[in-house]
């Protein structure tokens, strides 16, 4: 079913051309001369230092996304590695990144939690391995996990900016980009290299663990394999569990009850109301296994993997909440039941990928890089031990991008994109219809200038086609998206710029074909089969690199939104759920954020570090009305002591009350967080293990993500204890 739409229309000439370059490009690569040192050198090479400085020595962000390692004056980036990653580790990527500026979490669940950047979340963050997205549906729910692990990975990159949209209008807030080694990227010099993490806590009785192993195997080939094992209780929580409103709610409700005579559901309003400490159903289990092998010659490289991701977690329900069932056929009205004791969700998928870098000599263009990416999704929601839901997706998405060489002062890249999605589901809250998305893009980058000034364009034209057999419903897009961008160097360390872009978003599947129950967000969801393409101007003003001691990032942006799609709260009820529709209407975002590092001492012996953070967003609807769920005002202030075999961390998190809220929309109060970290090397001169000790909430204050659609009865855990032991040979 996955292909038989592609043979039939456009995506068959796309994945033709694809393959017939994958197969001519080695041949291509193999007359080039075998001495080629630096192009080898520039595959297999690695930014070591991009944990300790974000920014480098030139100002110039360095990140791995294909199209963005030389261009950066329309990107901007945080990269987290090493201990900065082994520190900040989570089960959920959106945990992962939460602390860094202008990012947050969805926090649904503890085992769900996808990265909201500036604001923005769902369709409008493109979550990506190596540059080629995920493929699952983390992107269409909050309750959906992202199908990536964090502990594989080698790198996470946090991608803003109009140049993101190289990699799809879906990326229109951002892109989180996590690097892995399952397809390896280097040859290395070593008979064989392990990396390993082990970690536990004391708030979710966290016991995880993982390793790669990486092997040369002569000839230019490389052998990968990596596994991953995760296991969490029920997350400990300060105080009670529900927000004081809604304990006020079912309190109200348990005297009604009591009031006509029904004691018993009287006590479990109670019992639901006074639930302090821990979070009922929150645990997690996970775990990951991945293989690949690559081909490195004359400065190119292909490569493959497989893998497989399986996680099961809990989805902590709203208490009280219900929903209708229909009757059996013939049976007449509906019955109302009482919603499950449980609600988990079970999750696996299957992926294979393909990455090539082909150097192809002096001629116009230098390089030809390849990525693809073939998913087989399941995910199953279960209510209590039986079968609620289940969704498939089947997938693949495949781009290839020529990159120039450099003429003078001229730089630049032009690729192709193909993306295939089949998504199915069934069951009696399957509240998507079946249905299939097509997506074929073309896409191209240039830039001018060595300096002082330089310039940058990004064009991106999206053929989108999306549709529903059942539903009788097709819907064609045609998008042009494009960005420019100024930038001067004040400093060969320090630049500012400005970037102006018009971007142009097709409506999901999910935003088209949406209606009925979903029970794990206790939502009656509804589409709008009409919807058009979203658009969105936008300017953005930064500054980044080095002035002495003091790395600084800063960027100050506005996006002006047409037909803006957002999932808003009606007020009514269906099924006992609340009735959420997809509506379109005018917005504005602005918002700023910003880091720096100062290294005010800077001794042989010591270091010392202060480390500023600060995000702020804006969203406002054309109406009047504020845009849901947008995060509060947040600022991060850390010391940081640097002793050689020894480092040292404590700050503090704040966040601010959120009282601009949308209609039917809570606010939410603010709260602060104090976290001291401890990371030690005992073989400072080669730092291969490292024992990682941290305190998050040390005052076990309680917390609560306004941007998230759980908020006043999942709060934020409370304090944690970890110790992790991190090993590199």
């Amino acid at each position: 079913m996955l292909y038989q739409t592609v043979i039939a229309r456009r995506g068959l000439a796309a994945s033709l051309s694809l393959i017939a370059v994958a197969i001519a490009a080695p041949a291509v690569a193999q007359g080039q001369p075998t001495d080629d040192a630096s192009e080898s050198e520039e595959i297999s090479a690695t930014e070591d230092d991009l944990h300790n400085r974000r920014i480098s020595p030139d100002g110039t962000i360095i990140v791995s996304a294909e199209g963005l390692r030389q261009f950066d004056l329309l990107a901007g980036a945080s990269v987290i590695e090493g201990e900065e990653l082994a520190e900040n580790m989570a089960g959920q990527l959106g945990e992962v990144l939460a602390s860094q500026p202008g990012v947050t979490a969805t926090g649904f669940a503890p085992g769900a939690s996808r990265p909201i950047l500036r604001g923005f979340s769902g369709e409008r963050v493109k979550v990506l391995i190596d540059g080629i997205g995920a493929i699952d549906v983390s992107n269409t729910s909050a309750d959906h996990a992202v199908s990536i692990d964090p502990l594989t990975a080698e790198s996470i990159e946090v991608l803003r900016g109009p140049a993101v949209l190289l990699y799809g209008s879906q990326a229109i807030g951002g892109a989180v980009n996590i690097i892995d080694k399952r397809i390896p990227r280097r040859l290395g010099d070593e008979a064989i290299h392990i990396d390993a993490l082990l970690r536990a806590d004391t708030a979710s009785d966290l016991r995880e663990g993982g390793a790669s192993l990486d092997v040369p195997l002569g000839g230019g080939f490389v052998a990968h394999v990596d596994g991953v094992y995760r296991e969490t209780d029920d997350l400990e929580v300060p105080g009670f569990v529900l927000s004081s409103d809604l304990r006020a709610d079912l309190l109200a409700d348990a005297a009604e009850e009591e009031a006509e005579g029904e004691f018993e559901e009287a006590e479990e309003l109670r019992e639901a109301a006074n639930a302090e400490g821990t979070l009922f159903n929150s645990g997690t289990e996970t775990w990951a296994l991945n293989g690949g092998l690559a081909f490195f010659r004359n400065g190119s490289t292909l490569g493959v993997s497989v893998g497989v991701y399986d996680t099961f977690y809990g989805v902590p329900i709203l208490p009280g909440a219900h929903h209708h069932e229909e009757g059996e056929e013939g049976g007449g009205e509906a019955e109302e039941e009482e919603g499950p004791e449980t609600v988990s969700i079970g999750l696996r998928q299957y992926r294979a990928d393909m990455r090539g870098d082909f150097l192809l000599g002096d001629g116009f263009f230098q390089r030809l890089k390849l990525r693809a990416g073939y998913s087989d999704y399941t995910h199953t929601e279960f209510e209590g031990d039986e079968v609620g839901t289940v969704f498939d997706v089947e997938g693949i998405e495949a781009r290839a991008e020529l990159v120039q060489n450099p003429d003078g002062a001229l730089r630049g890249s032009i690729g192709t994109q193909l993306y295939i999605r089949d998504f199915a589901a069934e069951g009696a809250e399957a509240y998507v219809a079946p249905n299939n998305t097509e997506q074929l893009s073309f896409f191209a980058l240039q830039e001018y200038g060595n300096g002082p000034l330089q310039l940058e364009g990004a064009l991106r034209l999206e053929l989108t086609d999306v549709k529903s057999v059942p539903l009788g419903v097709e819907r064609d897009f045609q998008s042009v998206s494009g960005a420019i961008g100024l930038a001067y160097d004040v400093t060969p360390e320090f630049r500012t710029g400005v970037n102006l872009s018009r971007v142009a978003r097709a409506p999901s599947a999910e935003e088209l074909f949406s209606e009925g129950p979903h029970i794990a967000t206790q939502q009656f969801e509804i589409g709008d089969v009409d919807l058009k393409l979203e658009k969105a101007w936008g300017v953005e003003v930064f500054a980044r690199g080095s002035l002495g001691p003091v790395d600084l990032s800063l960027a100050a942006y506005r996006q002006w939104f047409d037909d803006f799609i957002y999932l808003s709260e009606t007020g009514e009820e269906e099924d006992e759920l609340p009735v959420f529709v997809y509506l379109q209407e005018g917005a504005t975002y602005t918002g700023i954020e910003g880091e720096m590092a100062w290294t005010f001492l800077d001794t042989p012996g010591l270091d010392l570090t202060a480390d500023v953070r600060a995000s702020y967003i804006d969203a406002e609807l054309d109406n009047g009305f504020n845009v849901p769920r947008i995060p509060p005002l947040s600022l991060l202030g850390a010391l940081e002591a640097d002793a050689g075999n020894l480092t040292l961390r404590g700050e503090v998190e704040w966040f601010g009350d959120q009282d601009e809220v949308a209609p039917f929309e809570t606010a939410t109060e603010g709260f602060t967080f104090v976290n001291a970290s401890a990371t030690w090397r005992p073989f400072e001169d080669d730092p291969t293990l490292a024992v990682i000790l941290k305190a998050e909430n040390i005052f076990d204050e309680t917390g609560r993500r306004h941007s998230s659609f759980t908020k006043e009865f999942v709060p934020l855990a409370g304090r944690n204890i970890s110790v992790a032991v991190r090993l590199s040979l």
